[in-house]
């Protein structure tokens, strides 16, 4: 064996207890009946009711739009010849009462809700005549009353403003802070073409780096916009690749030859420069960088240095989690599960197998639930445990699909019906 094995438990005989004396003809009748009575009473007695598993079913159709912000289950009905007009209605959670309904003042598909100083920002793409753009839209969190709408994809500044963001690739940027109140601009930036990439402090955005289209890389603070570092120091000739904000450095991938050139963040002063060798972009690997390869390898470079420490063709891709490296394994990509392994960030070196499963998604703070297809039907799901590295079954949900969400002590998927269930994850 490789790694842990999850034991789903067996069927074994437990041995005989040891016979009693045996009684007279005239007496063993009563004695069994008895003896059996009792028991039965003694075994119901430290039984207590048979458990159940707790289910709340939430209403949802087919082809809904469906989301969990905090207490509030939130579904938006789909686009029907009857319907055009796309509605969000709220369920309080856990119980699933209903709370509000609420039209939603633009066509599109809405995709994330972000719970905010008393409301409830919906971000999703605009559709319109002249095409597809991105569409933050505050609602009262406790009526569904509707405040204002701006147009890009919102984040938390650390002021307690927001950070709206459009564009990119082949469109115009455009960044704008606006109070969350009233959306009121505080500062924008719009008009120009490039990347933009920004730092999430724990307590929200406080840097964003803007690379403009063959021009410099700048650095400014989020709360004020200001302009903080600028260099013209991005990759030249070749094939230009990427630009990636990881904690404190700004990293380019690209150049002739290419190369991964890493800059402090604050005053892009360079740190440290390293052959990309086929190096498309860098990822975040807690202690060390990843960088992925075209053919879907791994690089592992120390932050300080930029020093290779280990490599990899095995896997597909790696995050950081629990203080570990999870990855997939390569041979094992595709539709549904995926072998799921523990490695050590310096060296490489596998610590865990935890076997084939889908990962729901998760909310910050809740467990990393795997899941998979049971063979009678419905999703095996566990609890997978990076830092022991083992994986201990929860339960075997019947009549879910898929499409779950955990948060810290509940599990949100749909079910059979299109409906969707909430489960208690037991401690």
């Amino acid at each position: 064996m490789t790694g842990p094995v999850i034991d789903l438990g067996e069927l074994r005989h437990e041995p005989e207890p040891a016979r009693l004396p045996r009684p007279s003809r005239a007496n063993g009748r009563p004695l069994r009946c008895a003896l059996v009575l009792l028991l039965a009473l003694v075994t119901l007695a430290a039984a207590g009711p048979p458990t159940r598993r707790a289910v709340v079913t939430l209403p949802a159709r087919l082809g809904a739009d469906v989301m969990v912000a905090g207490d509030l289950f939130l579904v938006i009905d789909p686009i029907t010849p009857q319907t055009p007009q796309r509605r969000l209605a709220a369920f309080r959670l856990p119980g699933g009462e209903p709370v509000w309904q609420a039209p939603l003042p633009a066509q599109g598909r809405y995709w994330g809700v972000t719970p905010l100083a008393g409301m409830l920002l919906v971000t999703g793409y605009e559709m319109d005549s002249e095409g597809r753009g991105t569409l933050t839209v505050a609602l009262d969190r406790a009526t569904g009353a509707y405040r204002w709408q701006q147009p890009g994809r919102a984040s938390e500044l650390a002021d307690g403003n927001l950070l709206l963001y459009s564009g990119g690739e082949d469109e115009p940027v455009s960044m704008r802070a606006v109070d969350p109140c009233c959306g009121t601009v505080r500062w924008q930036l719009t008009g120009t073409r490039g990347e933009v990439n920004y730092r999430d402090s724990g307590h929200g955005v406080d840097r964003v780096v803007f690379s403009r289209a063959n021009g410099p890389i700048e650095v400014r603070d989020a709360t004020t916009g200001a302009v903080l570092a600028r260099t013209d120091g991005r990759p030249t000739g070749g094939a230009y690749t990427t630009v990636q904000l990881i904690d404190d450095l700004v990293l380019t991938v690209g150049g002739a030859p290419s190369m991964v050139t890493a800059y402090g963040l604050d005053r892009l002063e360079q740190r440290w420069r390293t052959p990309a060798d086929e190096a498309l972009y860098p990822v975040d690997c807690g202690p060390v960088i990843c960088l992925q390869t075209q053919s879907r390898g791994i690089r592992a470079v120390d932050r300080t240095t930029g020093q290779q420490v280990w490599s990899s063709d095995r896997w597909g891709w790696v995050w950081p989690h629990a203080g570990e490296l999870v990855a997939t394994m390569l041979s094992s990509a595709g539709p549904g599960s995926e072998q799921l392994v523990v490695l050590d960030p310096w060296t490489g070196r596998v610590l865990a197998d935890l076997d084939r499963w889908e990962l729901a998604g998760s909310d910050p703070g809740a467990p990393m639930i795997g899941l998979r297809r049971h063979p009678d039907g419905g999703l095996l799901v566990a609890e997978l445990d990076v830092h022991a590295g083992t994986a201990r079954v929860l339960d075997v949900l019947p009549d879910a699909s898929g499409l779950c969400q955990a948060s810290v002590d509940r599990l949100l998927c749909r079910r059979l019906d299109g409906s969707y269930g909430l489960w208690q994850l037991p401690d």
